[in-house]
């Protein structure tokens, strides 16, 4: 499994690949939070807190993971690298879970960055320190188990064509259906039940600085599933 990780990490950084994400996610959440006239822009919002930086990340990663994993199995279908990849003395479940956390690492190292959001935000307060950590501490750990449950749905999709732009678009489809889609069956069904069953029920929740076990579960249970598919549909 490490062979396999560390290979997919030379690739990200081997390539303008995983320059790019970075720079990628960190100007877009900088541009909206310290630039861009708004509703998100922090500086406007008057309030030292970093809760608009909570609401867009999810969206920006929604399309940015699915642009790093779409070439995880993809590619290797394209190149025919994959029966070489199989003939590799690993297990399967090995190399997907090599593939996943190269995915899944390249992601965090974007997010590190952004802990300079919040000691911005921590000296912008009145007075200096002003600033909800229990709130922060959750957001962050719900953006984690997000970023998981994103990067599963991701490789999983790469499983499914061998081209990547439908590889990305299916990710994008089923992380969108997965954050969003329940609460919009929610509303139409007049049921919570539904809404329970989105991503973005479950990370509200965190956000509020609790870290409940069935928010917990709800997202290891989701990154398990599609773990679990990209194994069964990797060949």
């Amino acid at each position: 499994m490490f062979a396999v990780l560390k290979k997919e990490i030379n690739t990200f950084f081997s390539s303008p690949i995983g320059y790019l994400v970075i720079a990628l996610f960190l100007l877009l959440n900088g541009l909206f939070l310290w630039v861009f006239k708004g509703d998100f822009n922090i500086l406007d919002y008057g309030f030292a807190d970093l809760s608009s930086f909570f609401l867009i990340a999810p969206w920006i990663l929604l399309f940015l993971i699915p642009a790093v994993t779409m070439r995880s199995f993809s590619d290797e279908k394209k190149q025919g690298t994959m029966e070489l990849l199989i003939t590799k003395p690993l297990s399967n479940l090995e190399i997907v879970l090599g593939k996943y956390f190269g995915a899944f690492l390249l992601i965090i190292i974007a997010l590190l960055p952004t802990l300079l959001y919040v000691y911005t935000v921590y000296q912008l307060g009145n007075p200096i320190g002003n600033l909800d950590a229990g709130s922060t501490i959750g957001s962050y750990f719900g953006l984690l188990f997000l970023v998981a449950a994103y990067t599963a749905i991701g490789v999983f999709a790469s499983t499914l064509s061998e081209n990547q732009i439908v590889a990305f678009l299916i990710a994008v489809s089923l992380c969108f259906l997965f954050y969003i889609g329940f609460d919009g069956i929610a509303d139409f069904a007049s049921s919570s039940f539904f809404e329970q069953l989105g991503m973005s029920f479950h990370f509200k929740s965190m956000s509020r600085g609790v870290l409940d076990t069935r928010d917990i579960i709800y997202f290891l249970s989701i990154t398990v599933f599609f773990i679990a598919l990209t194994k069964f549909n990797f060949k």
